[in-house]
């Protein structure tokens, strides 16, 4: 897979800035912004996959409730689960 890091990185911190409900806006750009820079390239891939998500199963998932879908369990995963408002 070949592609410009920086602009996969801008992609998706707008994307976690403008999902639809103000809620999944604020949980998903903070959470990107304090864990983007420490992400390789897989990673990455994983947080914009994560993105593609829609807003009900991922706040279901990031509350540890039961989900209607497969949600891949990865290191982005993981620490979005364990992520809160309070860890800004």
């Amino acid at each position: 897979m070949n592609f410009n890091i920086d602009e996969l990185k801008k992609k998706i911190i707008y994307r976690s800035s403008y999902r639809g409900s103000k809620e999944m806006d604020n949980l998903m750009s903070l959470f990107t912004k304090k864990i983007i820079n420490n992400l390789n390239q897989q990673e990455l891939v994983n947080l914009s996959n994560l993105l593609d998500i829609d807003d009900e199963n991922l706040y279901k998932y990031h509350q540890g409730l039961l989900v209607n879908i497969n949600i891949e369990e990865n290191r982005v995963t993981k620490l979005f689960r364990k992520f809160s408002y309070n860890n800004k």
